[in-house]
């Protein structure tokens, strides 16, 4: 009785969230408390439809953007966005020393920390041979603080009065996930959403060099360097934006399921998050990805501003 009932309830969740009565952070909420409740009953395909859905949502936004703001957006992130993943990435390899960190465990953290969580991670494991433990616990620390950061980081852009273009620059930079990253924009307006989205977007394509520089590093071979493909299918939906190709009413249509299908995918995160597996991090491994959070996020913060 308990199993029907707590499908019910999760689809009934999803339903709402696709219906837009609900918002990202208590997407992410009701996902937590789902799992708190009940056994997930669809755990085994829930990593696969946040990926699957964050890549069709991101895809889903390009039709709401046009080719010259993207271009110039990307142009204004560039500086920011080289400085901050080169500074993240030689102190958190650092750091890992330091703090006699697994090695493997503390550049997973970094990766994803300097580029887009657990995306980052997902693609430098492989490369570096990570085991499973070691990748479900960078996966969980990253998860936990892309949590915080949905709550925390609009609560002082608006504290700060950070202007749209201000927060969703900030958002790109200094949050993990893009599905947090996202999400956190979604609410603040959509001029902070399309930066956000764009200039986060620029940022995975750094995985290709970090991958690079990781089997350097780690003196691994052989292993192949994964392209987010996605990204091509988000570029080639601005230009059917920008050259009208659709009509814009269904364009209009196809960002509007975005968004929505952007919630769902958040309570999905929600409900992978594990209080078992967040409390055998340890907490060595979570201080580091703390540090360098606050790091990434007050100079990129202290850099927008000034």
């Amino acid at each position: 009785m308990k199993v029907i009932l707590s499908k019910i309830i999760y689809i009934l969740i999803v339903v709402l969230a696709f219906s837009g009565l609900i918002n990202s952070p208590t997407a992410l909420i009701l996902g937590f408390g789902y799992t708190l409740l009940f056994n997930n009953p669809f755990k085994a395909y829930s990593h696969k439809a946040i990926n699957y859905f964050l890549k069709i949502s991101v895809v889903g936004l390009g039709f709401g953007m046009l080719l010259k703001e993207t271009l110039e957006t990307s142009k204004d992130g560039m500086s920011l966005t080289i400085l901050s993943i080169f500074l993240t990435i030689t102190l958190g390899l650092i750091l890992t020393r330091l703090m006699k960190i697994d090695l493997k465990l503390g550049h997973l953290i970094t990766s994803g920390t300097a580029i887009c969580g657990g995306s980052a991670i997902a693609a430098i494991s492989p490369v570096i041979k990570a085991k499973g433990k070691t990748i479900s616990i960078a996966l969980g620390i990253v998860f936990l603080l892309n949590s915080l950061a949905l709550f925390i980081f609009p609560t002082i852009g608006h504290a700060l009065n950070l202007t749209q273009e201000q927060f969703g620059l900030w958002c790109a930079v200094a949050i993990h996930d893009t599905s947090s990253v996202v999400g956190a924009a979604l609410g603040y307006g959509d001029e902070a959403l399309r930066i956000a989205t764009t200039v986060k977007l620029s940022r995975t394509l750094w995985i290709i060099p970090l991958s690079i520089l990781s089997i350097f590093i780690f003196k691994t071979k052989g292993q192949k360097v994964k392209i987010p493909y996605f990204i091509i299918l988000f570029i080639a939906a601005i230009f059917i934006n920008s050259f009208h190709i659709l009509p814009e009413s269904a364009t209009s249509t196809i960002v509007l399921i975005a968004k929505r299908l952007l919630i769902i995918t958040l309570f999905l995160v929600g409900t992978t998050i594990s209080i078992t597996d967040l409390k055998a991090t340890g907490l060595k491994p979570l201080s580091l990805a703390v540090i360098l959070w606050v790091f990434i996020s007050i100079f990129s913060l202290l850099y927008i501003l000034n």
